[in-house]
């Protein structure tokens, strides 16, 4: 097993193994709460993490017992200190969300403990969320007199349910694992001594999967969800691409043959 590590300035923490690349959100004095200098290297990260052709899967997760308190209240006094400057940090911190939201990557967030506000937002951005029964869900931004970016609300509303949404954003309540996997929020619950495992297998099985099968995929599935006619279009580019692919004559071969299919991406 090869792995290789890397330590961000900002706070963030990314390692790549056998396809699987990890970003820890390491900042555990602060519960993972996220800077704004961690928004900005998050958007870069994910870039460099896409631009690898080695890395199949993307697993998000917060380092120590907690996932993400969300963005950095204390420095808010300065870098959201007015209209201007908090437009300019909400378009950072939507911007994080975005790149997990639309790489072509297939995303895992692993979560324990406080899962909150901006942290809400990265899980919510993955495309599939598992979690420890100690993790706490909540949104907050009605108690700081802020609102949530718009995209942003559009993956709480597709992950959690439009009912749901507006529980969490209207009161500021928690919810815990158990409601969160009710609600859809959450694939899996799964014990705390295991998480890091199970989001491994799970990201080890993806990496085995063709990755043009699973970029088209993600696509229509997005489609779906928005009702984008280019999206849709996209997604049909996407999907015509795999059966020309040399992956589809290795999944036929394979299956010929009876062994595991060795996909190349291509």
């Amino acid at each position: 097993m090869t792995v290789q590590s890397q330590q961000n300035e900002a706070g963030l923490r990314v390692s790549r193994s056998n396809g699987i690349a990890t970003i820890l959100i390491s900042r555990e004095a602060k519960m993972n709460a996220m800077s704004q200098a961690m928004w900005r290297s998050m958007i870069d990260l994910v870039a460099e993490l896409e631009a690898d052709d080695t890395v199949r899967v993307l697993v998000l997760r917060g380092a120590g017992d907690n996932f993400c308190a969300g963005a950095d209240v204390s420095e808010f006094d300065t870098v959201r200190r007015d209209a201007e400057t908090a437009r300019s940090y909400e378009m950072l911190n939507a911007g994080a969300f975005a790149a997990i939201r639309n790489t072509h990557l297939p995303t895992i967030a692993a979560i324990s403990g406080v899962c909150f506000g901006g942290g809400f937002g990265l899980a919510a951005a993955c495309d599939l969320r598992i979690a420890s029964p100690d993790a706490l869900f909540s949104v907050p931004a009605a108690r700081l007199g802020l609102a949530y970016p718009v995209e942003a609300m559009g993956d709480i509303v597709a992950t959690a349910g439009a009912q749901m949404a507006r529980y969490l954003t209207f009161s500021g309540a928690r919810i815990d694992a158990a409601r969160a996997r009710e609600c859809g929020f959450l694939l899996e619950v799964v014990p705390s001594d295991v998480l890091i495992s199970r989001a491994t297998d799970l990201a080890a099985t993806i990496a085995r999967n063709a990755p043009l099968s699973i970029r088209a995929s993600k696509v229509s599935i997005s489609a779906a969800l928005t009702c984008n006619t280019q999206e849709a279009e996209r997604a049909q580019a996407l999907g015509d691409i795999t059966f020309e692919s040399a992956d589809y004559a290795e999944g036929r071969r394979a299956f010929r043959e009876r062994r595991p299919p060795h996909f190349a991406g291509h």
